[in-house]
């Protein structure tokens, strides 16, 4: 039996739990008895625990009285670990426990307390795509990749925001019991073994924007009306009035991009608004959003997203979702 625990504690996010326990859980139901999990919920507090979500959760064990030597050990995450940090005695605990465990990690920002606890110096890792650069200026050793799923370094397992937690689970169960078990419980669980593309897929914005007191502001605002147009460095050193070589200059030092990188990632976020809200042909996409055509549009999603346009309309297209909603509907009343 392979021992699985996990720290929770208040303000944890509920999914960053049930995600992964859910995982071994359905695995269990697959497994001989003597190859199941044993999961177990580690809090550092005595009672009940709740969550950000105002849900409630036992645990089994207070963290000072658990000495075991897990198979795995996990590390929740929350909103609430970017201002208030687990307390000094979990952090020395969970140095303690991560040596005696023969694989330790986190979901989404629990990355944050492995930092605080010393356990990320020179290793590559991820977390959240919003708290990747709290991770890497509070960890300066550490490797953060900012766009991925999941990382293994290691003994050591990082996961992305949230339901990144089920994608690791699952390449974590894979690894003990083989891909056919996790194929089995990820279609019980209705998800995907492995998503394609990275978490930047995920991300509201892909686009660096300058402060609006920069002159590159200005600018910026000028691609984002003109994204069909030509707009190559000399057309924006115009806009600013200033010289190519010193536009491109201060562009770059605003906003840490080129001004080529600049205009296609707003090309790009563009592109996702009309595929997530529309089922206009990728043609039209490519040609609204000054992209060459669709190809280009293709290349530059898969460059950028790991993923097709196709791919990210099937996933987040809210009318590709209403239709298919509809026709279930559908079906139903037909049978």
């Amino acid at each position: 039996m392979l021992t699985v625990a996990l720290l929770v504690f208040p303000g944890v996010q509920a999914l960053d739990v049930f995600g992964p326990t859910d995982v071994f859980s359905e695995a269990n139901r697959l497994l001989a008895p003597e190859a199941q999990y044993q999961l177990e919920l580690i809090a550092t507090e005595r009672d009940t625990v709740r969550c950000s979500s105002g849900v409630r959760i036992g645990a089994d064990r207070y963290f000072e009285e658990a000495r075991g030597h897990y198979d795995l050990l996990l590390v929740a995450g929350g909103p609430s670990l970017v201002e208030q940090p687990l307390a000094d005695a979990a952090h020395a605990w969970l140095r303690e426990a991560s040596a005696r465990a023969r694989r330790f990690g986190s979901i989404c920002n629990g990355a944050l307390t492995l930092a605080r606890a010393g356990l990320l110096d020179e290793r590559t890792v991820t977390t959240h795509w919003n708290d990747a650069a709290t991770l890497a200026a509070m960890c300066p050793t550490a490797n953060v990749e900012f766009d991925r799923i999941f990382i293994q370094d290691g003994n050591l397992y990082t996961s992305a925001g949230v339901t990144a937690g089920i994608d690791l689970s699952l390449y974590l169960l894979a690894q003990d019991h083989g891909p056919e078990i996790a194929l089995n419980v990820a279609r019980r669980l209705v998800v995907f073994v492995q998503r394609a593309g990275g978490q930047s897929q995920f991300s509201p914005y892909l686009t660096p924007y300058a402060e609006a007191s920069s002159p590159i502001a200005q600018v910026q605002q000028y691609v984002l009306g003109h994204l069909n147009e030509d707009l190559g460095v000399e057309v924006l050193a115009a806009v600013a009035k200033m010289s190519k070589r010193t536009f491109a200059r201060i562009f770059v030092r605003d906003t840490n991009v080129t001004p080529a990188e600049f205009v296609e990632s707003a090309r790009i976020d563009a592109a996702r608004v009309m595929l997530e809200n529309s089922t206009a042909p990728l043609k039209t996409v490519a040609f609204r959003c000054g992209m060459r055509d669709a190809d280009h549009l293709r290349v530059a999603f898969k460059r950028k997203l790991g993923t097709t346009p196709q791919q990210y309309r099937a996933h987040f297209g809210a009318v590709t979702a209403k239709a298919k909603l509809k026709g279930e509907r559908s079906v139903k009343a037909d049978s």
